[in-house]
């Protein structure tokens, strides 16, 4: 169930993604992508806020779609704080990543996501879930370790790189492109 509520809250952010990969079309002036940038953060803020709330107050109706089990309806509950908090993450980081990608960051983003999940996220969740005993909620909070990771990775890289300035004055084909 926190698999599949996880799912869906990101399809939401996915489509906000969508619309912050367009920054890369606003590269003719840093300036204006970087306040594209900020906004669609914020989009996703109000958009992790709701389903954040919807899931404090309506997790019992959303359980039920999946089980009538009043066991995992409580263990489903206890979950709920995890879950909020790697949503957020989640949306957070779908956001940078659509901008790193906009701005042709994708290698550099790809190896700060590997190591957020490779060699932060998963042993934490292995050491918390498996080793320290507390099963899905240690897989949680590793699941939120890597989240953390990388979207403070991806915000360091979006904050202190130069963001580059495509030269709009090339007369080129749609699929070039030339980075100043």
């Amino acid at each position: 169930m926190c698999v599949n509520t996880e799912t869906i809250a990101f399809m939401f952010t996915c489509g906000l993604s969508a619309a912050a990969r367009l920054v890369f079309n606003a590269l003719g002036n840093p300036e204006k992508a970087k306040s594209a940038m900020v906004m669609t953060l914020k989009l996703s803020i109000i958009l992790t806020l709701a389903i954040g709330l919807a899931l404090a107050f309506g997790h019992n109706v959303w359980a039920a779609f999946f089980t009538d089990s009043s066991m995992i309806l409580k263990q489903f509950a206890s979950i709920i704080p995890f879950l909020v908090i790697s949503v957020s993450f989640d949306s957070f980081q779908g956001i940078l990543s659509a901008v790193a990608r906009g701005c042709g960051w994708q290698p550099l983003a790809a190896w700060f996501n590997l190591v957020a999940y490779y060699f932060v996220g998963i042993p934490i969740a292995c050491l918390l879930g498996l080793m320290l005993k507390l099963y899905d909620k240690g897989l949680w909070m590793g699941i939120i370790c890597g989240l953390f990771c990388q979207a403070s990775a991806l915000l360091s890289i979006i904050w202190f790189r130069p963001w580059p300035k495509i030269d709009l004055s090339v007369e080129s084909d749609e699929e070039t492109l030339v980075f100043v």
